[in-house]
């Protein structure tokens, strides 16, 4: 079987929460499906006709059990934020369709109590969450995605 050229690949539409709770922190939950200890804000890809907004709504409640009503947008990046795979995972991925992934971002103050976090949702996603140092998250990622995290942080700098 030939794997892809990554090149050839689109980008797969995707959206991505920094969530910061009232003393500044960010939201950051452990992977179930990663050997890795690594930690990651909640992110996850748009399905179809969905808008971006929208997906990052529904995806951190997917994520963290966490429903809109108790986060408030504070911002989105000026431009989307993309990383590739590494060449071992392309074509394990999202069916081998993509090369990575082009993620709208938004930063949303939590508006809840940690109580209200619930992270054992219908399809979970994390086995463990805590809230980070903002500057702390580039070197808590998997290292393909830590040049996204700090466009990320790049990106919000005047909001945290």
């Amino acid at each position: 079987m030939t794997h892809p050229n990554p090149a050839d690949l689109p980008y797969r539409p995707a959206a991505g929460i920094m969530l910061l709770n009232h003393e500044g922190k960010v939201f950051v939950g452990q992977r179930l499906d990663s050997s890795v200890e690594a930690w990651q804000m909640p992110q996850g890809g748009m399905d179809p006709g969905e808008d971006a907004e929208t997906a990052a709504l529904r995806e951190l409640e997917e994520e963290t059990g966490i429903p809109a009503r108790l986060v408030e947008i504070v911002a989105r990046a000026a431009e989307d934020l993309d990383y590739d795979l590494p060449a071992d995972l392309v074509g394990k991925l999202w069916k081998g369709k993509y090369r990575g992934q082009r993620q709208a971002w938004f930063l949303m103050r939590f508006l809840g109590t940690d109580d209200d976090v619930a992270i054992q949702t219908a399809h979970p996603e994390f086995r463990a969450w805590k809230w980070a140092e903002p500057n702390e998250l580039p070197d808590m990622i998997v290292p393909f995605k830590k040049t996204l995290y700090e466009n990320v942080l790049r990106a919000f700098a005047d909001r945290l």
